[in-house]
């Protein structure tokens, strides 16, 4: 088999974890497998070099930014080798570079165009263990672009794709994909499987376990992906085409998110064409808007709500007070204290009142909806950062523990 694995940071955090994965990796190429292996820098290493940039300069720039933080994922593919020659084993590590990633020209959130194979396939015929550092792509320019926190998932399912491996693992500090975080739900269930549509919504709606662009991937191009721990021998979580849950569930999953703002545009002139010049402004500034909220125009003037990451939210700030005078909002107001709830099945599509159930759960904790947002398998609601844990708790005990016998008989 040729097995696509992926390392993450805490998999990789110190010499006990790399000897820990390197031991995983070695036993299984040791049962045949062809093995290529993308790592994440070790533990906070990339949290390190951004402090470390911003103490000599508040204000990098972004192409100097990606040259620093590239290099994290380089140390953690070299060590990984050099504790699998340590155990006997063939291993070489190789850049983005040398792998031939070619990524756009976006620094610090680029996308991959095309992954060249002819160097891969040399390593894997001389029986090497291939390790490659994640998270990165060389553009056009012969610059080293990321490709966004998190990415090294999209860099190992990118692979996998294009080498069409018969199987992808994305080892990480959880056993699988819960039914919520299990670090804020202690009681959350794991799933078996899940579909790649509902791995989605979950990866968009907060849920840390995977990078949403590799999901995207992975359903596009069918690849086989599981999620397990590099910790434990534990079964993970199968990423498939639709799975038999969808039928039985309402909903498998809740997430919450609070790396979220929410911008509103105070008293803009109701004519056509508004809605597309506000978020076109936002679409080149490259700041991908969530949630959006439009109420009904009173006398020809409405108010405009939509949601961006917080990481987004002083450029947001930036474009919209400089286009003010197009836009002719009359105030301009913002807030960094709320978190996203969503709540993501497969089967809400076929089963009327979920969304009654969720708000009735949230009005018995007492906890008021800011905005509402919904689509075929999600329902997302804006909170009151201060109530996120009490929201995504009521949330998650309404629909999977209260029926928990049912619900793990059926994900089992």
């Amino acid at each position: 088999m040729l097995i696509v694995q992926k390392y993450g940071g805490t998999s990789v955090a110190n010499d006990e974890c790399i000897m820990r994965a390197a031991g995983r990796i070695t036993e299984s190429f040791s049962k045949g497998n062809k093995l290529v292996v993308v790592l994440s820098a070790q533990g906070v290493l990339t949290d390190a070099l951004i402090r470390k940039a911003r103490r000599l300069n508040p204000n990098a720039g972004p192409r100097e930014m990606d040259m620093l933080l590239s290099t994290g994922e380089q140390q953690s593919a070299a060590l990984m080798a050099m504790a699998i020659h340590k155990l006997g084993f063939p291993a070489i590590s190789l850049t983005a570079g040398q792998v031939g990633i070619q990524a756009s020209t976006n620094y610090g959130n680029a996308r991959i165009k095309n992954i060249a194979t002819s160097r891969l396939n040399l390593e894997l015929e001389r029986n090497n263990i291939v390790l490659v550092a994640g998270f990165q792509g060389i553009n056009r320019y012969g610059d080293i672009t990321t490709l966004g926190r998190g990415a090294s998932d999209t860099t190992a399912v990118a692979i996998a794709a294009k080498l069409n491996a018969d199987l992808c693992e994305i080892y990480t500090d959880v056993d699988g994909v819960y039914t919520a975080d299990p670090n804020i739900i202690t009681n959350a269930i794991k799933l078996r499987e899940i579909s790649y549509e509902e791995m989605l919504e979950l990866a968009s709606a907060g849920t840390q376990v995977l990078h949403n662009r590799s999901v995207e991937m992975a359903k596009r191009y069918r690849v086989n992906l599981v999620v397990r721990s590099s910790m434990t021998a534990a079964e993970g979580t199968t990423v498939k085409e639709g799975v038999r849950l969808v039928e039985k569930l309402h909903v498998s999953g809740v997430a919450a998110d609070d790396k979220i703002a929410r911008i509103s545009l105070v008293g803009v002139t109701d004519k056509p064409g508004m809605a597309f010049h506000i978020f076109s402004l936002l679409a080149k500034g490259n700041v991908p808007v969530d949630l959006i909220l439009q109420p009904v125009s009173y006398n020809g003037i409405k108010d405009v709500t939509f949601t961006v990451n917080k990481a987004d939210l002083q450029r947001s700030l930036d474009i919209m007070r400089a286009n003010q005078p197009s836009i002719g909002y009359r105030d301009l107001t913002w807030a960094a204290d709320v978190a996203k709830i969503t709540i993501v099945g497969a089967g809400m599509a076929s089963n009327p009142g979920v969304a009654s159930m969720m708000f009735e759960s949230l009005y018995d904790c007492g906890v008021n909806i800011n905005m509402i947002s919904t689509s075929e398998i999600k329902i997302s609601v804006l909170v009151d950062r201060v109530h996120m844990e009490k929201a995504l708790s009521a949330v998650h005990d309404k629909f999977i523990e209260s029926q928990r016998d049912f619900f793990v008989k059926v994900v089992e």
